[in-house]
């Protein structure tokens, strides 16, 4: 995985065209029943040479996420799980040569894989259905490199079948992960072949097609002959195992010689994962999830979702900053992104990172820390984003008992760092509108500040209380517009700073050094594109 995402830098370089990408249409899903401010269509936005700082600004304060970017924000941790012939052979970058007769997982429970993600409190979980070998845990109709031609379960084994049934079974959403890179279709001289995008119908019936009578729902899209290959299993995925919550793309090429790079037919990815999957996030090659840059799991102090983007080859949507620069979105960014940005668009950061040192399983590995990844945590969910854990099943296909039993440590962990909003029931007033809404609990309920740039909080417990943990959310339905915040509490010597804040967004978590012990406290917005909706105000005392 780490090298995937050095080739995948190389890549933009290689792939990167100068024509701008089409604008992906905005959308907003069924509502979910209770009453809610409807998302504007707005999550991408145009901008020009000509514009001057303030109108970035104010461009930037008009983004809307989508209803599905939304959803995904509120799960807050999602899980990976990297299972395949890696596993086996002891790869992280597997060859496409393998025998598929490697994939042998003695004690195969996805169920066991549920109960500990349920354990561990994720709502989501990522399957890796095909890594950069080409192998794929499901009987395709495109390729021979697969379970279908392993002698595991006798041919008939069916992982992605498996997965699909134990997470919903569970409560947990399922997503997909299909590399874009395969050795194995390089070695068929597919991948990387240099064939001209063309128009493909999708699904491509093959000899004895069990599809062939039913008349299946077709599309007529652009693609290579790779891409249509790529096309072509997304619609088994898509169409076969029920709904798909997340679709995962890199953007790694193949392991092959740099004059066979292979131009990526993102467009029509995304055409039909829309059709298919309307719900779905399409993240980090894809519109509605960036990634955060590194893989450690930690994002930017101050992380901004409404950022600038650029448009790559075939309607990719790409980063007008450098992948990894420090600043994505503040003033000072959206002005130097230009003459790259095209765009201004709402793009909310992944932090993916794996339990253990390698992205797939290694015996001689061992899992991170309770301590590490509430760390992990803290930085990433508590920085306006969301945190992609991985957790590779061993070679039996369990998930081994140390890292499971770390999960639910985890989670148990962060119950305790965030016991109880101890302003929940507390006195509230202040300045602008409903500034009980700021600790009623409800997401889609906002405290709003009387004007940008200013607006004061109030909670008073009605006696002292210590507080070590500070939560603060804006209502994203409305964007992201909080640039600055402060936290004082109402001490002998008066109203004391205890913490800052740059950015909030959807999660802002401030850990004090020490407990500060108050009746009083106060949230003060010093600095907002527009006016700030405060939909949490939380003060903790954690239990630790």
């Amino acid at each position: 995985m780490p090298l995937s995402r050095r080739l995948f830098v190389t890549a933009l370089a290689a792939v990167t065209a100068s024509a701008g990408s089409p604008q992906l249409a905005p959308d907003a899903l069924a509502a979910s029943g209770r009453p809610s401010v409807p998302v504007e269509p707005g999550y991408r936005i145009a901008i020009s040479p000509g514009d001057t700082p303030d109108e970035l600004v104010a461009k930037a304060a008009g983004l809307r996420p989508t209803e599905r970017q939304i959803a995904w924000q509120r799960l807050e941790k999602t899980a990976f799980l990297h299972f395949g012939v890696n596993t086996f052979t002891g790869l992280e970058w597997g060859t496409g040569d393998e025998s598929p007769d490697v994939f042998q997982p003695t004690e195969l429970d996805t169920d066991q894989w549920a109960r500990a993600l349920r354990d561990g409190g994720f709502e989501l979980a990522i399957l890796t259905v095909k890594h950069h070998d080409g192998f794929v845990l499901y009987p395709s109709r495109y390729t021979d490199h697969g379970v279908a031609s392993s002698s595991w379960e006798g041919g008939r084994g069916d992982v992605l079948r498996s997965f699909a049934d134990s997470m919903r079974a569970h409560g947990i959403k399922v997503g997909v992960y299909i590399s874009p890179a395969d050795e194995n279709q390089y070695l068929h001289g597919v991948y990387a072949n240099g064939s001209a995008r063309t128009t493909r119908t999708v699904p491509t019936l093959v000899h004895g097609d069990d599809r062939a009578g039913r008349k299946p729902r077709s599309f007529e899209l652009q693609a290579t002959d790779y891409g249509a290959h790529m096309l072509n299993q997304l619609y088994e995925v898509l169409t076969e195992y029920g709904p798909v919550d997340e679709v995962w793309f890199d953007g790694a090429q193949g392991r092959i010689p740099p004059e066979k790079v292979e131009h990526y037919d993102w467009d029509s990815w995304y055409e039909i994962v829309r059709a298919l999957a309307p719900g779905a996030s399409i993240a980090v090659s894809g519109p509605d999830v960036r990634w955060v840059g590194n893989e450690g799991g930690l994002a930017r102090e101050d992380e901004w979702s409404a950022v600038p983007v650029a448009g790559a080859e075939y309607g990719r949507t790409d980063y007008a900053l450098p992948y990894d620069a420090p600043d994505q979105g503040s003033r000072e960014a959206l002005a130097a992104s230009r003459p790259v940005a095209q765009y201004l668009q709402w793009w909310p950061a992944e932090c993916d990172v794996s339990i253990r040192p390698g992205w797939f399983y290694h015996a001689d590995q061992q899992p991170k820390t309770v301590d590490e990844l509430t760390d992990i945590y803290m930085r990433s969910v508590g920085r306006n984003s969301v945190l992609l854990l991985n957790i590779p099943p061993d070679q039996r296909g369990l998930l081994p008992a140390a890292d499971v039993a770390v999960l639910r440590a985890f989670d148990e962990r962060i119950g305790a760092e965030l016991p109880t909003n101890l302003a929940r029931t507390a006195r509230t007033w202040g300045d602008g509108h409903h500034p009980a809404l700021a600790v009623d609990g409800d997401p889609d309920t906002a405290w709003t500040a009387p004007a940008a740039s200013k607006g004061v909080l109030y909670v008073d417990f009605g006696r002292q209380r210590e507080v070590d943990r500070i939560r603060l959310a804006e209502d994203i339905r409305h964007g992201q517009q909080v640039e600055q915040v402060v936290v004082e509490a109402r001490t002998a010597k008066g109203w004391t700073r205890v913490a800052r804040a740059g950015t909030v967004g959807a999660s802002r978590i401030v850990l004090l050094p020490a407990p500060v012990a108050a009746r009083q406290w106060r949230l003060r917005v010093l600095g907002s594109r527009r006016p700030a909706r405060i939909a949490e105000f939380g003060l903790y005392r954690s239990l630790g």
